[in-house]
């Protein structure tokens, strides 16, 4: 043979089972009932994709059996199965504790079908019963209008990983396993979304799992060869290279490659056997009081073809194994009759009137063959984490509270009361609450937490390392520079059950942009799901602000995170930005109790000018949005303009702009409103925060001037409010892309927020001022020149701009 020829025979995916680990450990009457369990499961996705009638296939299969429109994904669905089926083994034989997550991509008839055996689905969905009936109304919702997608969505029982976008699997289960000791979270990982970035980094999850307390992950890469119609890199890797890799990564990997089943189902059940015993052996060690070391754990190299147990050829074309396997095999069914027999063939080569009685039910062996109650992974509440979700024992937030004798006259940095207030959290719930931060909580302000939990590290460690870098081995803080996994790792930990909370820089919390909409509309479904309990929001603190990156330029800029929140369904988003430390504590302490939502809380971490005492800022909170007396002068009369802002840097600059206008025009009657909640500028009719139009006439008001300083890009805005009655003279002002390295004021003034801008901008909007405001807008002109040119001079802003405070 030549060396070709070896190198292509060594990552084959045909032939008799080639594994790591020797032996047949399934007896004959075993490995029958394994082989029909996952005849069964495959029986189940081709029905799936292809029947409307006819679900037995008790009478020939005739055109109007079959879909009119087939869709979903037949080649990974095999291999999905055959995983199942040999983890419920591996549950009733080892007593397990085990959930299941499906990486690829549209893999549902895969997990759908064994769940449906065992009995989860029914229960849920009564429905969908274990009869004739049933199993017609089980295939035909499958990829159907009114039914269910072709991922495993919020609807599939046992699922807390939808696959829609590939690449979290890993990391979703590793947040599955965090302070989990009992539970093993098995994750297939498809060979195409091995591919992605955010799963190429996630196999360092194996870094932050602690054997002491935390539960085990067991990745199952199926190398089934192809994407769509293209080959996968890691399957057409040498198998010598594809080991080292993941011994490089740090794993112990086991291989099962081939298409025979019988010698694969043994070599299979042997390889589970095997992990499951290193697993046990990781904990016993880890859990007997010596030092915590960071262990090798295992994971299963599953190759096998894609679209296994397909027709070889249709059409002389190549299916089983190859790309054209990935979606509907067998196409035109209905016009095509050698095709219609084609798929009847196949469909009867699984024997169903073996696996199913006289009503339709599968029969008793194979219900038998999955595990019981909630050892069913179907039914696991660890896949349903609201079921086991424990409040958080929170304290007061009133105590971490910076006293504010008067508004606008001390600075603060907004978010270190805010990790005094986590620190306290975590102490308080020291097993089901965590921090995650890519960008260092030190960085962030948040380095309090640290004293009540360390990072979390189990890699090699420095003596140096001693000195202030803040690790250890029963850390729960979780910092990695990859906002990819932390993300997919708080996912996790909350689709469980549990609670946590998430900082990270503005300009790249982006990186996470696609996996906050995956999250997003998980939740949206399972608003609408009445068996799904709910879970903790996700709380994401958003800082180092575009206001505040003026050392770090260009790249650093970036608030549109709030456009791409703003895009998803008004049941689950919410927005914040709270403008003091006070504030901040007060909407934290809202989001960490709440549930089923996506917090975003906008607060930059350098000091800042601090506005309202606790009591004013809870109820400032509450309502979302008010209108600051003490900054306004309109009281019993209608204002000539009203200044709005949101954001802690916006909030100061319009403030000085106020005061720089009654000082110059002390009868200029001016109305101050700041913004918390975002959504309260929506119509109540699109979100349930909005006001309704009459709030929002009579603090906006219906034909003056409004200018609003904005933390964002200014046209969120007029998004938001633009069904109201005063948009037309509604003037927003916002982040325009114009920033370098620049000072703080400089970068307000490059984008027009600075107080010069705004208090020219009200000359402009009042039309009484127009001509009479001449002279003080050249005066405006002349000293925002005067802050330019001090700033290229000095490196700094000028001291009493940089400095400027509130006068009453």
């Amino acid at each position: 043979m030549s060396d070709t020829a070896q190198a292509n025979a060594s990552i084959a995916a045909f032939g008799p089972a080639r594994a790591t680990v020797a032996g047949a450990p399934l007896s004959p009457e075993e490995l029958r009932q394994t082989h029909a369990f996952w005849r069964a499961c495959n029986y189940l996705a081709l029905g799936m994709i292809y029947l409307q009638d006819n679900p037995l296939l008790r009478e020939p299969l005739k055109p109007a059996h079959i879909k009119n429109r087939l869709l979903g994904h037949w080649g990974a669905s095999p291999a999905l199965a055959f995983a199942y089926t040999h983890l419920n083994r591996a549950i009733k034989q080892y007593d397990l504790d085990a959930i299941f997550l499906a990486g690829p991509g549209h893999g549902a008839p895969g997990v759908l079908g064994p769940v449906y055996l065992e009995g989860s689905y029914s229960e849920i969905y009564p429905d969908k019963s274990l009869d004739e009936e049933g199993l017609l109304a089980f295939f035909k919702q499958f990829s159907f209008p009114g039914g269910i997608g072709s991922h495993c969505t919020p609807e599939t029982p046992g699922s807390i990983h939808e696959g829609g976008e590939l690449g979290y699997v890993l990391s979703h289960a590793c947040g599955a396993a965090f302070d989990n000791p009992g539970l093993i979270v098995a994750a297939v990982v498809g060979d195409g979304e091995a591919e992605t970035g955010p799963l190429a980094t996630s196999w360092h999850i194996n870094k932050y799992l602690n054997p002491a307390r935390d539960g085990a992950v067991l990745p199952i890469l199926n190398l089934n060869g192809y994407k769509i119609n293209n080959p996968t890199l890691l399957a057409r890797i040498g198998h010598a290279e594809l080991q080292k890799l993941f011994e490089g990564y740090g794993w112990t990997p086991y291989f099962v490659e081939g298409s025979d089943s019988d010698t694969m189902h043994q070599a299979m059940a042997a390889t589970i056997d095997r992990c499951v015993e290193d697993i046990r052996a990781i904990r016993a060690t880890a859990r007997a009081g010596g030092p915590v070391r960071r262990p090798h754990w295992p994971m299963i190299v599953l190759r096998s073809p894609k679209g296994w147990t397909a027709p070889g050829e249709i059409d002389g074309h190549k299916v089983e194994g190859f790309w054209r396997a990935h979606q509907v095999p067998i196409a035109d069914v209905k016009k095509k009759p050698q095709h219609l027999k084609l798929l009847e063939d196949w469909m009867r080569s699984y024997r169903p009137e073996e696996l199913f009685d006289a009503d339709g039910a599968p029969v008793p062996e194979l219900r038998a063959y999955a595990p019981a109650g909630n050892r069913r992974m179907g039914s696991n509440p660890h896949a349903n984490g609201g079921l086991l979700k424990k409040a958080l024992r929170m304290p007061d937030f009133r105590d971490y509270a910076l006293a504010v004798e008067q508004p606008g006259r001390i600075e603060a940095e907004n978010t270190r009361p805010l990790g005094v207030f986590l620190r306290d959290i975590m102490q308080a719930n020291m097993k089901n609450f965590r921090v995650f931060g890519p960008d260092e909580n030190t960085s962030n302000k948040l380095d309090a937490v640290y004293e009540a939990a360390k990072k979390f590290w189990i890699a090699e460690y420095f003596p140096e390392d001693a000195d202030g870098t803040e690790m250890d081995t029963e850390g729960r803080v979780l910092e990695m520079l990859s906002e990819h996994t932390l993300e997919g790792m708080l996912e996790g930990y909350l689709l469980t059950g549990r609670h946590g909370f998430f900082s990270t820089y503005e300009a790249f919390v982006h990186v996470i942009d696609s996996m906050f909409n995956q999250h997003a509309k998980w939740l949206s479904i399972c608003n609408h799901l009445s068996w799904r309990a709910g879970i903790a929001s996700l709380n994401l603190l958003i800082t180092s602000t575009v206001w505040r990156q003026d050392h770090n330029g260009f790249t650093h800029q970036d608030p549109g995170f709030l456009d791409v929140v703003v895009n998803k369904s008004a049941e689950v988003t919410r927005i914040y930005l709270p403008p003091d430390v006070n504030c901040l504590l007060s909407v934290a302490d809202h989001c960490l109790r709440s549930e089923n939502y996506v917090n975003v809380i906008v607060c930059d971490k350098q000091n800042h000018l601090q506005y309202l005492d606790m009591e004013s800022a809870i109820v400032h909170c509450t309502k979302g949005i008010g209108l600051w007396d003490w900054a306004s002068n309109d009281q019993g009369v209608e204002p000539d303009v009203v200044i709005a802002s949101a954001g802690d840097i916006p909030t100061k600059e319009a403030l000085a702009a106020v005061a720089m206008l009654r000082a110059e025009f002390p009868d200029l009657k001016l109305r101050f409103v700041n913004v918390v909640d975002l959504f309260k500028l929506q119509p109540d009719t699109e979100h349930p925060h909005g006001l309704s139009d009459r709030d929002f006439d009579s603090l906006f008001t219906v034909d003056k001037p409004i200018i609003f300083n904005f933390h964002g890009y200014p046209w969120l805005i007029h998004r938001l409010a633009y069904r109201r009655t005063n948009h037309k003279n509604l003037h927003v002002r916002g982040y325009k892309e114009k920033g370098n390295i620049n000072t703080p004021l400089e970068l307000a003034i490059n984008n027009q927020i600075d107080r010069f801008s705004l208090a020219i901008d009200v000359i402009d909007r009042v039309p009484r001022l127009h001509v009479a405001g001449a002279h003080a807008k050249e005066k405006f002109k002349n000293r925002q020149l005067a802050c330019r040119h001090y700033a290229y001079a000095h490196g700094t802003d000028l001291p009493e701009v940089a400095d400027w405070r509130w006068e009453d």
